[in-house]
């Protein structure tokens, strides 16, 4: 199965020996994304509504670019260092899912920056075809 490799404009490199997503099959398959800038520089300090923002921005525009949106999504692996950040993300995550809602799951962790307060990795279902 040929697998293309969906890397938005403007999108600095990954820290690590990945791709932002790809896509097989007609399933787009979004990285761990976290709330960094174009430098890998953590975004938002502090703030979980906006470092969730920008994450879920950055999966939109991996999206869009394999020609999806985010209706598209079908499961959501979400990762906070804080559980008392979870209403603040919660909230914000509700904004760009507002009608049916993809699957997901939620874990306490470590991430790979401390500043870093949340990262989410998704997976939609846009079609078939690469």
């Amino acid at each position: 199965m040929p697998k293309k490799v969906i890397i938005p404009a403007g999108t600095g490199t990954p820290i690590g020996p990945f791709s932002p997503g790809t896509t097989a099959d007609g399933i787009v398959y979004v990285s761990g994304t976290l709330p960094f800038d174009s430098n890998n520089n953590v975004v938002h300090v502090g703030d979980a509504a906006a470092q969730t923002r920008h994450v879920l921005n950055v999966i939109k525009a991996v999206i869009e670019t394999a020609g999806g949106t985010m209706a598209d999504v079908t499961f959501n692996h979400v990762f906070l260092r804080n559980w008392e950040d979870y209403a603040a993300i919660n909230t914000v995550y509700a904004e760009y899912f507002p009608g049916e809602k993809p699957a997901r799951y939620c874990v306490q962790c470590g991430l790979v920056k401390p500043d870093a307060l949340i990262e989410i990795a998704s997976v939609a279902h846009i079609g078939k075809g690469v």
